[in-house]
C-alpha cells in the first residue's frame, strides 16, 4: 500500500510519522513546495525506524508528484495560515488555489486515490478538492470530526479523572464554533456521561471544545499539529486496513439530515472504499436547530468560494 501526504509542515509531518510508526503503508511519500523540507523530514522519520522498529519507507519530494504515483490514499494538509490584514475571503481564495493545484496533481498521478482534506477552512477546502477531482463524494472528504471529538474526550477524561480510552463521543456539523455537540451520544465505558458530570461542567467542556483550536493558537502562536496529524493518520489507517470504523467525517450531504449540497461532519463508516455508508442519527428538535445553524454558517463560506470563481 502507498500513501502520500501533501504538505510537510507540522501537521503533514506528524501524519506521516504516525503512519510510519504504525506501519499503515509500505511506502509513505511526503510532498512539499519548500525545497528540501519533505526530503529532510522523510529522511528523519526513516532514520528512527531502527529505533521504533518499523519497516514503512518514507520518501520526500519537492513539487515532484510523480513520486506519489499510484497512491491508494492522499492526505492534503497544504495551505497558508491567516495573516494580519488578511480577510477571510483572501484566505479562502489563497488556500482554494493551493488545494486546487494539489488536487489536480494528485489526480494526474493517482486517479483512483481516496483523498482526505485537512487544509483550512476545512469544510470549504473539502468542497474545492471535490470540485477539482470530480470523484464521488465517498472518495473525497475532510478530517475535522475526529479531531474535535478527541479534544472533547480529552477534556472529559481530565474532568472525570478516567482513561480517555473509555470515552466515546460524537459531534456533528462544521469545524469550529458551529459544531453540533451530542451529549446524549457521549458515554464512559457505556455509561451516559450525563450520569457522571453535572450539566454546567459538561456545557463548559463543550464550549471549550468549540474553541479548542483557538486555545492552542493563543498558547503557541500557531495551530496545533500532533492531534490533527494523528487524526488524519487514523482515517488513513481505517481505509488501508478496511477497518470499517465509525468516525465523524466532513462529506457533502445529499439529503441526509434534510440537507443537500453542503459539506458537514456526520458519522460514517470508513473502509477500503472510502466512505462506505453515511449514518443518519435521529436528532431531536434542539440538535436539528443547531445542525441548521451550522449548515448556514458553512454554506456562507461555500458561497464565498463560489463567488471567487
Amino acid at each position: 500500500m502507498k500513501v502520500t501526504v501533501v504538505g510537510a509542515g507540522n501537521v503533514g509531518a506528524t501524519c506521516a510519522d504516525v503512519l510510519a510508526y504504525r506501519e499503515v503503508a509500505n511506502e509513505i511519500v511526503l510532498v512539499d513546495i519548500k525545497e528540501g523540507l519533505a526530503e529532510g523530514k522523510s529522511l528523519d522519520i526513516w532514520q528512527k525506524a531502527p529505533i521504533d522498529l518499523y519497516d514503512s519507507r518514507t520518501i520526500g519530494a519537492t513539487n515532484d508528484y510523480s513520486k506519489s504515483a499510484n497512491s491508494d490514499v492522499v492526505v492534503i494538509t497544504s495551505g497558508l495560515p491567516r495573516k494580519p490584514g488578511m480577510s477571510r475571503d483572501d484566505l479562502i481564495g489563497t488556500n482554494a488555489g493551493i488545494v486546487k493545484s494539489v488536487t489536480e496533481n494528485i489526480i494526474k498521478y493517482s486517479p483512483r486515490a481516496i483523498i482526505i482534506v485537512v487544509s483550512n477552512p476545512l469544510d470549504v477546502m473539502t468542497y474545492q478538492a471535490h470540485l477539482t477531482s470530480k470523484l464521488p463524494r465517498t472518495k473525497v472528504f475532510g478530517m475535522a470530526g475526529i479531531l474535535d471529538t478527541a479534544r472533547y474526550r480529552a477534556f472529559l477524561a481530565e474532568a472525570l479523572n478516567v482513561s480517555p480510552k473509555d470515552i466515546q463521543a460524537m459531534l456533528l456539523g462544521g469545524h469550529g464554533d458551529t459544531m453540533v455537540p451530542l451529549p446524549r451520544y457521549t458515554t464512559v465505558a457505556g455509561i451516559p456521561v450525563t450520569e457522571l458530570i453535572d450539566k454546567d461542567k459538561l456545557n463548559a467542556i463543550l464550549e471549550r471544545t468549540k474553541v479548542g483550536g483557538g486555545e492552542l493558537v493563543k498558547l503557541m502562536g500557531t495551530s496545533a499539529w500532533y492531534a490533527p496529524g494523528s487524526a488524519a493518520a487514523q482515517m488513513v489507517e481505517a481505509i488501508v486496513k478496511d477497518q470499517r470504523r465509525v468516525f465523524p467525517v466532513c462529506i457533502r450531504l445529499d439529503g441526509e439530515y434534510g440537507i443537500k449540497d453542503c459539506y458537514l461532519g456526520v458519522p460514517v463508516i470508513l473502509g477500503k472504499n472510502g466512505i462506505e455508508r453515511v449514518i443518519e442519527l435521529d436528532l431531536n428538535s434542539e440538535e436539528r436547530a443547531l445542525m441548521e445553524s451550522s449548515r448556514k454558517a458553512v454554506r456562507e463560506v461555500m458561497d464565498v468560494l463560489e463567488n471567487l470563481g
